[in-house]
């Protein structure tokens, strides 16, 4: 295939993109009222820990959001003030100001034949967008889906508020894993961009996969709401663990770099998530057979430790139907990866899970070339890198010493 730049910038694009920024507004909007109403109901513990889960989500997207303002290169920071950058960070609103940077340089791309570099930039400004998204919604979505579920369960009834956070929050994250893997592969030159068919299967097995787990989960507190607290502390350090082992090399200093494994184990915790280079067969098997046993041991805890008489009739054939969605979930992954996959159209003779191991015969994947070398006052100057999905992609797909990628973003702040 030849070489492509990245996708034009439409009104569509600009539609969704506008879209995510206000869905990041109501689903904080949509915290606040589940916690009102715990609050209401005379439950101040679980409105201070949903709260709380909302301000460590937050916290942290505006950790990364800072640390990537600061090791951006000179020509892509924001023309804000050194000072005013910083409080807006401090208020929590780093993040949006980034939506409003994507949605003022999108607009202008919509009204203008865009340069290569301008779509090269807006392509570096979305990719970031995401990935912050993908963090806090997992260090906040997640665990408030369970402790929502959890509620539910215990009381045998749904407030409306608890119904609307629930299914917000099951799009917030399969949406989010979705959203990130295109943005990731939106930067393959060889590689064809994932369509409807392919994005449901992808957005359905994410699904399938996360809801036996938080139920699991749910069920477990109610045996026992300290235990899970325990359970997620043990889980999340042997995944600490596990993530430090693999070796990630994601942001520019060790200190940074901790945060950014402590937030992938929190990931780990209820999805997969891949850190590393190479084939990743065995450890996708090691993980979700690992999860598989994990959630099957708290489901039978709580079956074994809860009274008979606190044991609703329909959580047991909610287990098996939990047990049957995840299977089915492993299966639509299989499937996605050996029939529905873009690169299977784009390279029929390849085969095997492509975006976490080598789908050619040489090992090598292209990346788009984004922009050309600068002159700059007389003196050629290498293209601006950003070294997040530099690294990203080096993760999720397998290199060659000819086939360096080349995810390069030109372009003057916004």
């Amino acid at each position: 295939m030849a070489a492509r730049g990245p996708a034009r910038f439409g009104p569509w694009q600009w539609l969704l993109a506008a879209a995510g920024a206000a869905a990041a507004a109501w689903d904080a909007g949509a915290d606040v009222w589940v916690a009102a109403g715990y609050a209401r109901g005379g439950r101040p513990g679980s409105a201070a820990l949903c709260l709380g889960l909302w301000a460590a989500g937050c916290a942290a997207r505006q950790a990364c959001s800072w640390l990537w303002f600061r090791s951006d290169p000179a020509q892509l920071r924001p023309e804000l003030p050194h000072r005013l950058l910083a409080a807006l960070h401090l208020l929590q609103l780093g993040f949006f100001y980034r939506c409003f940077r994507a949605l003022r340089l999108g607009w202008r791309l919509c009204r203008t034949e865009a340069t290569e570099e301008e779509r090269s930039h807006m392509a570096f400004v979305m990719h970031d967008i995401s990935m912050l998204r993908l963090f806090q919604t997992f260090l906040e979505n997640a665990p408030q889906l369970a402790l929502l579920l959890y509620s539910v369960l215990r009381t045998n009834k749904a407030e409306p508020s608890q119904g609307m956070g629930i299914c917000t929050a099951f799009l917030c994250v399969t949406w989010s894993l979705l959203d990130y893997h295109q943005s990731l592969r939106s930067f393959l030159q060889d590689k064809y961009e994932m369509g409807w068919g392919s994005s449901v299967i992808y957005f359905l097995w994410n699904l399938l996969l996360l809801c036996p787990r938080i139920l699991a989960l749910a069920l477990f507190a109610l045996l026992s709401p300290y235990g899970v607290a325990v359970h997620f502390a043990l889980v999340w350090l042997a995944m600490f663990i596990w993530v430090r082992w693999q070796g990630t090399d994601f942001m520019e200093s060790p200190g940074p770099e901790q945060l950014y494994r402590a937030m992938v184990a929190v990931i780990l915790y209820f999805s997969w998530f891949n850190v590393a280079q190479g084939r990743t067969l065995h450890r996708s098997i090691i993980y979700h057979s690992f999860m598989l046993v994990d959630s099957t041991l708290l489901s039978l805890a709580w079956l074994w430790g809860c009274p008979p008489e606190e044991q609703h009739p329909h959580l047991i054939p909610a287990l098996y139907a939990a047990l049957s969605c995840y299977l089915l979930g492993l299966l639509l992954r299989v499937s996605y990866y050996w029939w529905l996959h873009p690169n299977v159209r784009a390279q029929p003779q390849s085969g095997g899970d492509e975006v976490d191991a080598d789908g050619r015969a040489d090992g090598a994947v292209e990346f788009r070339s984004i922009s050309e070398p600068r002159e700059l006052r007389g003196v050629s100057q290498p293209d601006l890198v950003n070294s997040r999905l530099r690294y990203l992609a080096r993760t999720h797909f397998s290199l060659s010493a000819l086939a360096e990628p080349r995810l390069l973003n030109g372009a003057a702040a916004v």
